[in-house]
C-alpha cells in the first residue's frame, strides 16, 4: 500500500534530496527520535568502543632515581604503537635539569610536564616533538616532572616501535634532584 506520496522529501545542508518511505501526510506517522536511536546504536556503540581502545593506550609510569652522589641517570626503554612511558623526576625550584632522547625512531619524542601537570589534561612545560630531543632549563616549582616518552600518532597508528636512551640530569642549588638509590 506504498504509493508515490507515502514519501516526504528531506533535504539536506548540501542540498541533496533522498525520499524515506513510510512517512509523510498519508501515512500518519513521522519519523521518531527513538526509532533513530534504535537504528544507530550499534553504530554508536562500535565508535564508542573504538574511541576508547584508542585512548587505553598502555602507559608505564616509573620513577628516575640516582645513585648516590649522582646528578643524573640513563635509561634505556622501548615503545610501540600507543603506547608510552611516564618519567618522574623529583626536583626543586631553581635547580636545572637536562633531557636528552637518542632513538632510533624519528617519530620518537618527550614531553615534560611541571609538577601537578598531567598528560592529556595539562599542557606541557615542553614539547619535544616542535622543540627536538633535548631540553636544558631551569626549574620553577618543587615536585615530580613528569617526562612523556611517546611515538607521533602517524607511527602509533602503525604499531612502530622506537627503541631509545633516556638521559636526564638535576643539578643546582637544592640538595638532591631524584631521589637516592642505594
Amino acid at each position: 500500500m506504498t504509493e508515490e506520496n507515502d514519501y516526504v522529501e528531506m533535504t539536506t545542508t548540501t542540498s541533496r534530496r533522498w525520499r524515506t518511505p513510510g512517512f509523510g501526510p498519508k501515512s500518519g506517522t513521522r519519523p521518531r527520535v527513538t526509532d533513530m536511536k534504535a537504528r544507530t546504536s550499534p553504530a554508536l556503540v562500535g565508535l564508542m568502543l573504538c574511541a576508547f581502545l584508542v585512548s587505553a593506550q598502555e602507559t608505564r609510569t616509573e620513577r628516575v632515581q640516582f645513585h648516590r652522589g649522582e646528578t643524573g641517570a640513563t635509561v634505556k626503554g622501548h615503545i610501540k604503537g600507543y603506547e608510552d612511558v611516564h618519567y618522574l623526576l623529583g626536583a626543586k625550584a631553581g635547580q636545572s635539569m637536562v633531557v636528552n632522547l637518542s632513538t632510533d625512531n624519528n617519530a620518537n619524542y618527550f614531553n615534560i610536564f611541571a609538577p601537578g601537570k598531567k598528560p592529556g589534561e595539562d599542557e606541557a612545560m615542553f614539547i619535544g616533538s616542535t622543540e627536538g630531543n633535548h631540553y636544558e632549563g631551569e626549574l620553577t616549582a618543587d615536585g615530580d616532572y613528569l617526562v612523556q616518552v611517546y611515538l607521533m600518532r602517524s607511527a602509533a597508528r602503525r604499531d612502530e616501535v622506537a627503541n631509545y636512551t633516556l638521559e636526564v640530569g638535576i643539578s643546582g642549588s637544592a640538595d638532591s634532584g631524584g631521589v637516592s638509590m642505594d
